[in-house]
């Protein structure tokens, strides 16, 4: 078990909190990494793009010159891909990304990612991220305070719309529930900031 300081909003140390060897000190496996963040980026893919094709492409019906005799090479429509405002060949069209990894590779690479950032000295855990009113200022007074600078990632224990919306209005801050962090989400920060909630709750479901 590692013991892990626990700090208040001003940033001074309150405590410290036990987190599970089980995922928060678990042999970071980058395959497993990789394939959970390429799924998730795959899976964010709307997949809606499309081009038209020659038969797609309105008009193009009539020959544009007769077979031989005029030197130049046959054409039998205006929509063929080598024309201007022709079709495209080989274009994209609507498809499915979506992949899906099976729930032991999941499990791995979440406590894998967890784990990366305690062994980089980039996690946080808060006693408590609380708000009464929307104060962006709080929030950021919060994070200087605690040290998390660039991209943060902050998992709240319990939804509070004043803390969600006060965080959202800073360039890089990005919130989530215990619930419904990623893998993508927890690599891509600079600092993982942490309710002390959040943690417990983390560990009872994935321990």
């Amino acid at each position: 078990m590692a013991n892990v300081k626990v700090v208040n909003m001003a940033g001074a140390e309150v405590g410290t909190i036990e987190l599970s060897d089980a995922i928060f000190a678990v042999t970071v496996n980058s395959a497993v990494l990789h394939a959970a963040v390429r799924a998730y980026l795959l899976n964010q893919r709307q997949g809606t793009q499309s081009t038209l094709t020659r038969t797609e492409v309105s008009g193009g019906g009539k020959k544009p010159w007769r077979q031989k005799g005029t030197g130049r090479a046959r054409q039998g429509s205006t929509r063929s891909p080598q024309w201007t405002h022709g079709g495209v060949a080989l274009g994209p069209k609507p498809r499915s990304y979506r992949t899906d990894l099976n729930k032991k590779v999941k499990r791995l690479a979440l406590k894998g990612a967890l784990s990366s950032k305690l062994s980089s000295d980039e996690l946080i855990v808060v006693d408590a991220i609380t708000a009464t009113e929307y104060k962006t200022k709080t929030m950021k007074s919060m994070l200087t305070a605690i040290g998390a600078k660039g991209k943060t990632l902050v998992v709240l224990a319990e939804k509070n719309d004043f803390v969600v919306a006060s965080l959202a209005n800073i360039a890089g801050v990005k919130t989530a529930y215990a619930n419904t962090i990623n893998v993508y989400d927890i690599l891509n920060c600079n600092k993982l900031v942490l309710a002390k909630g959040a943690a417990e709750q983390i560990m009872e479901v994935y321990a």
